[in-house]
């Protein structure tokens, strides 16, 4: 008798740790909610918006934080190994990284690179031949980035599907009224106006699909240093085309465009800086460009009421 209930009590015991293990994906999370790794703000901002309360999301990198340059520690290494999944930009934004996320996927890690659902041909080639990382500042591609969310939070969590396809299709509304928002401001610029000179190179494809010439001190990655050459040709640059107003970026050191500043004064020309982009990161909580779409807006109007 005490042998046949200590073999019921066995398979109750296995019976329990089985159904624990099957229901691992929930139990184990925070209040029921998936544990998402996000590489930049931009993109957490993004698994945020379509995962809605199935997803408890975490930023490696915060606002201000330069991805170009950063290095995952131990305990990003460790974050990341225990989410259910990790989203990244790719093309190289995370420099840094890439044999990080090369080892996630090795051990069968759901990891998603944002920019795999671009089209290749979307992409801008640098001058160095190589594909430029900024896709989220042409609004029309971020549409694409959110399929590529919509899709892998789908895949991962079948039993949500029909809240990720409605968040997915409320979110591309707005994106949809931003494009045409940014549009709207850039009209009231001149063409000849249309000019914009920043810390580094990162708003190519927002020059491209709003119509404006764009010149950064820096390469795409903050990684390449800008020398007194570089200064000095932009400097005649903003001479040449009378350029009223130039930026600096929140992720990037000030000194840099500060410094073409004082080398445009001393070519006895006047150029203000016209304010503050963000460029490889959203801004701070309680603000107005801490999401996406506030941060848009924010460059734009910047952008606009400087050249204006």
């Amino acid at each position: 008798m005490k042998k046949n209930l200590f073999i019921i009590f066995m398979v109750l015991v296995l019976s329990m740790g089985v159904t624990a293990c099957n229901n691992s994906k929930k139990v184990s999370k925070n209040d029921g909610k998936y544990n998402i790794v996000a590489t930049t703000t931009m993109i957490a901002d993004l698994v945020k918006v379509i995962g809605e309360d199935n997803v408890d999301v975490k930023g490696l990198m915060g606002p201000g934080v330069d991805p170009h340059l950063y290095k995952a520690s131990a305990g990003d290494v460790s974050l990341m190994q225990n989410a259910d999944m990790v989203f990244y930009n790719g093309i190289h934004l995370e420099g840094k990284m890439g044999e990080v996320f090369e080892n996630l996927n090795g051990n069968g890690k759901l990891v998603i690179e944002i920019a795999s659902g671009i089209d290749e041909e979307d992409l801008i080639v640098s001058e160095d031949d190589l594909h430029d990382p900024h896709i989220w500042f042409n609004v029309l591609l971020w549409k694409d980035a959110a399929k590529v969310v919509r899709d892998g939070l789908v895949d991962f969590d079948k039993e949500n599907e029909s809240t990720y396809n409605e968040n997915y299709e409320a979110y591309i509304k707005e994106l949809d009224e931003l494009h045409e928002y940014v549009k709207s401001r850039v009209d009231e610029l001149p063409e000849s106006k249309r000019i914009l000179i920043t810390a580094h190179d990162a708003f190519e494809y927002f020059g491209s699909t709003y119509g404006f010439r764009v010149k950064g001190l820096q390469g795409i990655s903050t990684a390449s240093e800008a020398g007194t050459a570089d200064v000095r040709e932009l400097a005649d640059f903003i001479v040449e085309h009378q350029i009223g107003a130039i930026f600096i970026e929140s992720s990037v050191p000030k000194k840099n465009v500060e410094a073409l500043q004082e080398a445009v004064k001393a070519r006895d020309f006047e150029v203000e800086i016209g304010g503050e982009l963000f460029s490889d990161s959203l801004g701070s909580e309680g603000t107005e460009a801490e999401t996406y779409i506030g941060t848009v807006k924010s460059n734009v109007n910047t952008i606009v009421d400087a050249l204006k």
